[in-house]
């Protein structure tokens, strides 16, 4: 085998670093989670506990995505009127809320 096949070799080997079938993060467009931390750092001031996104019934993050869509899709560039924040950063972090609650 050449030097370039030896490096291939490694490079896939599973002994030296087991992460075959776990997700590539680095293929996720980084600004969308910029956008959600930016929304969930209003919500963290608004509603004073992290956590408290937790408590709420998945049906209303579905209302609120909903509507920021509708919103965003009337307007793609319309900035909620309470944050002041866009309306696809609020959409996509009831997405993102609905996620991690859907499992």
């Amino acid at each position: 085998m050449n030097k370039m096949n030896d490096s291939m070799i490694k490079m896939n080997d599973q002994t030296i670093k087991a992460d075959a079938g776990k997700p590539r993060l680095t293929l996720v467009p980084r600004e969308i989670i910029y956008d959600i931390a930016r929304v969930r750092e209003f919500g963290n001031a608004k509603y004073k506990d992290p956590n408290s996104w937790r408590n709420v019934e998945k049906e209303r993050y579905r209302d609120a995505a909903f509507r920021h869509f509708m919103k965003y899709l009337d307007d793609p560039d319309g900035i909620d009127e309470e944050s002041g924040l866009p309306h696809l950063w609020h959409l996509a972090c009831n997405i993102a809320f609905l996620c991690e609650l859907e499992g």
